[in-house]
């Protein structure tokens, strides 16, 4: 056994996994060398020493700091810049053992050919389910999820799942991290492919998980919305909820006390109204059902011509018949 196979082995989880899925953009010809400098020790230290950074400096308790000690308003607020190639090599020294400590910006660039191949690839680690666990996977929302599945309190679950599913996004340096990629991913293709192989997967899972749900239900969706727009939709309702919430922590959007959310009201109205149950369909799309609604149709039938409103019936004379009377704001009735 090679000694770098060896030490390998030594590094802490997910680091002494195979990596040759999750790094994509190392700089080399054939698949056999890329598999080997993916599993490399050197590799992995890089990769330590970035999400290091990451967590130092977007947080949860980022490190601040100021150009001027002396002035609370010169606060530094730097992007990717802490991802430098130099910041990175510079990084590695502080690396805990086994890691390899001596890092070098001719290392970096040998391994990755450019730096936005290096930050792809820190991505794809930082986001990778072997890194941090995703939500689907842990015990604590496996429970959760199996009463929204079948469980007597269908409501009090889904509050419950979202105010978890919440306050965990928040907490985790890998929603930063997606907030940062997404504002430098304009233009870059590289990370903007990292990013969709993220989402991909993420969705993915939650597609499962609604799907099974509406089955053990006897729910279906309403015509026009598939699951694919169910499941997205809910992803940018969460993620705009929680960019809410970590910008503006006291906005309520989260109550701690009761252990509910915004996302919780949020998810019942996307069911409420994207929802029904199969065995009393009124057969409307959500476009109809909105119109039904909004109009008081309670006839219209599923054949009325998909987003089409009905003529407004106008009440209201036409204005040469209408009297005008001064109001005390200047206007007419």
């Amino acid at each position: 056994m090679s000694s770098t196979q060896t030490l390998k082995q030594q590094l802490p989880p997910p680091y002494n996994q195979d990596l040759s899925q999750v790094l994509r953009r190392l700089d080399r010809r054939t698949p056999f060398s890329r598999n080997r400098l993916a599993n490399d020790p050197v590799t992995a230290a890089y990769l330590a020493a970035g999400m290091r950074l990451i967590e130092r400096y977007l947080g949860p308790a980022a490190q601040r700091a100021y150009s001027d000690p002396e002035d609370p308003n010169s606060l530094e607020r730097p992007t990717l810049s802490f991802l430098s190639q130099r910041a990175v090599a510079a990084e590695v020294a502080n690396n805990p053992d086994p890691f390899p400590q001596i890092g070098t910006v001719s290392t970096l660039r040998s391994t990755w050919k450019s730096h936005s191949d290096f930050i792809a690839d820190l991505l794809r680690f930082g986001l990778w389910t072997g890194y941090h666990e995703n939500h689907c996977v842990t015990t604590e929302c496996i429970d959760v999820i199996e009463q929204i599945i079948d469980g007597p309190h269908f409501v009090r679950a889904v509050h419950r799942l979202s105010y978890w599913d919440l306050t965990t996004l928040i907490d985790r340096p890998r929603f930063r991290l997606e907030l940062i990629a997404t504002a430098a991913a304009e233009g870059d293709e590289v990370i903007q492919n990292a990013m969709a192989e993220n989402y991909q997967e993420l969705l993915a899972q939650w597609k499962e998980v609604f799907a099974e749900t509406l089955s053990a239900r006897g729910l279906r969706l309403r015509g026009g919305v598939t699951l694919d727009d169910l499941v997205s939709i809910m992803a940018a309702v969460t993620e705009g909820i929680a960019f809410r919430a970590l910008a503006d922590p006291h906005s309520g959007v989260i109550d701690h006390a009761r252990q509910r959310s915004l996302l919780g009201t949020a998810s019942l109205a996307l069911i409420r109204g994207c929802v029904e149950r199969t065995d009393d369909t009124d057969g409307l799309s959500l476009e109809q059902a909105v119109t039904a609604m909004i109009y008081d149709l309670p006839n219209l039938t599923a054949e009325y011509e998909q987003c089409t409103d009905p003529a407004p019936v106008n009440t209201r004379p036409p204005a040469s018949e209408r009297k005008v009377t001064p109001t005390s704001a200047g206007t007419t009735s």
